[in-house]
């Protein structure tokens, strides 16, 4: 599908924090593409030196091996930054419950450092990634901006104290930002090796091998999956955004629900075009996953009205591509 027709970020100086991540890595080689000059900062945490390698030896790349909470570096980062696309976290609901203290002094503290050196920089806007996460235990569905629950990890906690300082940047400072609520992001160079993998590279991954995948719970849980192309439009679309749309927090997602096993077996059957074998391979049900919420779904006619964005890839089409690039890069 063909991205041309939207806003696009050109001939501009931006900083990708946590640019050799999935979302990251994605974003770095659209704007490389369209004429950009790209500076990533990344500490390589949770980043992949291999996801950032094939754009080494462009002349309107550098790389900042840094992290966000050092505010040295982030001044260093921010030198002649028009924008900030801010993507460097721990982005892991798991992960925040095993060590809530770090996810707050990473989540936290450093988009704290990045605000503030971004201001300090006069940066003409951050975007930075928000989470449906934030929704917790909100009853309402789908889900609407101004209607959260009570964050049921300490990574929603996290997600939210963003939004918030970002709105207070914006109040106290001036600093604008757009803020973008994703829902359950996927596709090209997201790992399934880390301790806690998304769910749809470790089904792909599983299912190239001829493993049968783990479902966490009964399969009835559902999410709003979110092709990653979706993502780089959305980030340009609120890094070019005027007015009424800016310093304001958008769900971007599909606004479609899938379940698990509905995840599973469109997977499966993706999968089982390239490779026959992997049709019959069934999942086998574990226990939920801690801090999980039952159902998210997103309502986008905020980010329609005010964006004007709207998913040109729907789930079925993302998970096919992802699908091919899946099977071309874990066999």
């Amino acid at each position: 599908m063909n991205m041309s027709d939207g806003p696009k970020l050109e001939h501009r100086r931006i900083l990708v924090t946590g640019g050799a991540g999935f979302i990251g890595s994605n974003l770095v080689e659209r704007l490389l593409a369209q004429d950009n000059e790209v500076v990533v900062l990344d500490n390589f945490s949770t980043g992949k030196r291999e996801n950032v390698a094939p754009f080494a030896g462009d002349a309107r790349f550098t790389l900042l091996e840094g992290d966000i909470r050092d505010a040295a570096r982030c001044r260093q980062a921010m030198a002649g930054v028009e924008f900030v696309l801010h993507y460097a976290a721990l982005g892991s609901v798991p992960g925040s419950i095993a060590d809530p203290v770090l996810a707050a002094d990473v989540n936290i503290t450093g988009t704290v450092q990045v605000l503030q050196a971004a201001r300090e920089a006069k940066v003409r806007r951050v975007v930075y990634a928000a989470s449906s996460a934030t929704y917790g235990d909100a009853r309402r569905l789908p889900q609407v901006e101004e209607e959260i629950g009570r964050p049921l990890s300490p990574y929603a906690v996290t997600k939210f104290a963003d939004e918030l300082f970002a709105g207070n940047f914006a109040e106290l400072f001036g600093l604008e930002s757009v803020g973008l609520r994703f829902f359950n992001v996927f596709g090209p160079r997201q790992d399934p090796g880390g301790a806690y993998a998304a769910v749809i590279p470790l089904f792909a991954q599983a299912l190239i091998a001829h493993r049968a995948p783990t479902i966490n719970g009964d399969g009835s849980f559902s999410r709003d999956y979110t092709y990653v192309e979706n993502v780089i439009e959305a980030n340009q679309r609120a890094a070019l955004a005027e007015g009424e749309a800016v310093n304001q927090v958008y769900n971007i997602a599909c606004g479609t629900a899938t379940t698990l096993t509905e995840l599973f077996e469109t997977l499966r059957r993706l999968l089982a075009e390239l490779e026959p074998e992997i049709a019959g391979i069934e999942a086998v049900y574990g226990p939920e996953r801690e801090g999980d919420i039952p159902h998210s779904v997103a309502d986008i006619s905020k980010a329609r009205r005010l964006l004007g964005y709207a998913p040109r890839f729907g789930v079925r089409e993302g998970l096919a591509a992802a699908a091919r690039w899946y099977y071309e890069h874990l066999r």
